[in-house]
């Protein structure tokens, strides 16, 4: 009987690996590959992405691409922790279309906002603080962002192709230095 009640609370500990941190429905697990790109004074170590300098102009970036998808519904998860920060207005993730999409950007004082159009996601992006970001792209529809668990900003997503970034990347208005952790990364489809 002892056998059987471990056997059980082991599948209770596996079970959620298969299953999304948010939304419902029958998500399959997704290991998408990814390269990664340092630009400027943008530096990557393992999972710490580094802005170095405070140059206000010229491209500034260190980030993970990771593989293109199309069509279906596509789900990301992280905990992004900023180690320091000295500058500002800093894209930390990004889902990308036939262009700039959906940027989320940390401007100091822990302000998280989109980049396009520059609506306010959520405050609490501080020095130390973890933060856990989801992004929910049902290419087609809708691409939803949820910080901390709470679905936060809700914009179209138009048919095509699509792929997610995410590390430090200073945004036109925006300056290093910056060093931000990412962890936990998953992706799941349906």
């Amino acid at each position: 009987m002892l056998g059987g009640i471990l056997a059980a609370a082991s599948l209770l500990l596996v079970a959620p690996d298969a299953y999304a941190q948010v939304e419902s429905g029958s998500w399959k697990t997704w290991s998408p590959g990814y390269n990664v790109q340092q630009v400027g004074c943008g530096s990557v170590s393992g999972s710490t992405f580094k802005l170095t300098c405070s140059n206000s102009s010229g491209e500034q970036r260190a980030e993970r691409r990771y593989d293109t998808y199309s069509g279906g519904t596509h789900q990301f998860e992280g905990y992004f922790k900023i180690n320091s920060m000295g500058g500002s207005r800093i894209s930390l993730k990004q889902t990308f279309g036939s262009g700039p999409f959906f940027l989320l950007a940390v401007e100091s004082g822990g302000r998280m906002y989109s980049v396009e159009g520059g609506a306010t996601i959520s405050g609490g992006a501080t020095v130390g603080t973890t933060v856990r970001v989801n992004t929910v792209n049902q290419v087609g529809s809708t691409h939803r962002t949820y910080i901390n668990g709470s679905l936060k900003n809700t914009v179209n997503s138009p048919s095509g192709s699509y792929y997610d970034k995410l590390g430090a990347y200073r945004t036109a208005s925006g300056q290093g230095p910056i060093s931000v952790t990412w962890s936990n990364i998953r992706f799941w489809t349906k």
